[in-house]
C-alpha cells in the first residue's frame, strides 16, 4: 500500500467523522434549545465520536463506498430526541432536521475558506509533504463529504432530515404515527440505498449527489475538487 492510498484513508476517516458527529450533535443542540432534554441527558451533545459511532453506518458503509469509488456518505446513531417537548412540534421538528445539514455546510464553507486563505501555498507544496495532502487532499475532501453528507440528508424522503419540512404539512392528529415511520424507515431506507444501483443498473443518489455536492464544491473551492 502506497503513501498515497494511506494519506487517503488517513483523510477519509478525519474528513468523515467529524462530519456526522458535528452533524448529530447539531440536531440534539437545536433540540436541547428548543426545550428538549433528550439528547443532552443521553449524552449525545458531546463531540466524543464513540458516543455517536454506528458500527455500520460509520465504518462499514463509507469502507464500502470508498473502496467502490462512489460518493462517501453513511450516518451515525441518531440522535435522539422528543417533538413532545417543543412549543410547536411541527416547526421544531423542521429545525431540529435541518439543524444537521446547517452544520454540515458551515464546516465546507470553513474548509473552503481555509483553502482559498492557503492557496498561494499550494503551487509551492512538495509532492508527497504534509502540506501537499492538507492543501491537496484534505481540505477538498473534508468540503466535499460534508457537501455529501448535507446534500443526501436534505432528501424529502423518511427518515433523511429532509423529510422534517413534511411534517410542516401532516395533520396534527396524524404526526405521531409519521415520527413512528421514521423511526422504522431507516433500515429500509439503506437497504434500497445500496440494492438499487445494481437493479437498474444506474445509482440515481450517485448522480444526485455528483450534481448536487459536487457542483456546489467547485463554486466555493479554489480549484476543481471533483
Amino acid at each position: 500500500m502506497g503513501m498515497a492510498t494511506i494519506a487517503y484513508y488517513i483523510c477519509s476517516i478525519l474528513s468523515f467523522v467529524p462530519a456526522l458527529v458535528v452533524h448529530e450533535v447539531a440536531h440534539g443542540f437545536a433540540a436541547w434549545r428548543l426545550g428538549d432534554p433528550t439528547a443532552k441527558a443521553a449524552g449525545r451533545l458531546s463531540l466524543n465520536p464513540l458516543r455517536h459511532i454506528d458500527p455500520f453506518g460509520t465504518v462499514i458503509l463509507p469502507l464500502m463506498l470508498m473502496l467502490l469509488h462512489m460518493p462517501v456518505f453513511g450516518y451515525a446513531k441518531p440522535v435522539p430526541y422528543n417533538p413532545s417537548y417543543f412549543k410547536d412540534p411541527r416547526k421544531g421538528d423542521a429545525i431540529t432536521g435541518f439543524a444537521g445539514p446547517a452544520a454540515n455546510l458551515v464546516m465546507a464553507l470553513v474548509a473552503a475558506g481555509v483553502a482559498w486563505l492557503c492557496l498561494p501555498l499550494y503551487e509551492t507544496v512538495t509532492h508527497g509533504s504534509f502540506g501537499y495532502y492538507f492543501l491537496g487532499m484534505f481540505l477538498p475532501m473534508f468540503t466535499l463529504i460534508n457537501l455529501y453528507l448535507m446534500f443526501f440528508n436534505l432528501i424529502p424522503i423518511p427518515p433523511l432530515d429532509g423529510s422534517s419540512i413534511v411534517a410542516l404539512f401532516i395533520p396534527e392528529r396524524l404526526l405521531p404515527k409519521w415520527y413512528s415511520i421514521q423511526h422504522y424507515a431507516f433500515p429500509i431506507f439503506m437497504i434500497v440505498v445500496i440494492a438499487l444501483p445494481y437493479l437498474i443498473g444506474f445509482s440515481p443518489f450517485s448522480w444526485y449527489l455528483d450534481v448536487t455536492a459536487g457542483n456546489v464544491g467547485n463554486l466555493i473551492f479554489p480549484f476543481p475538487i471533483s
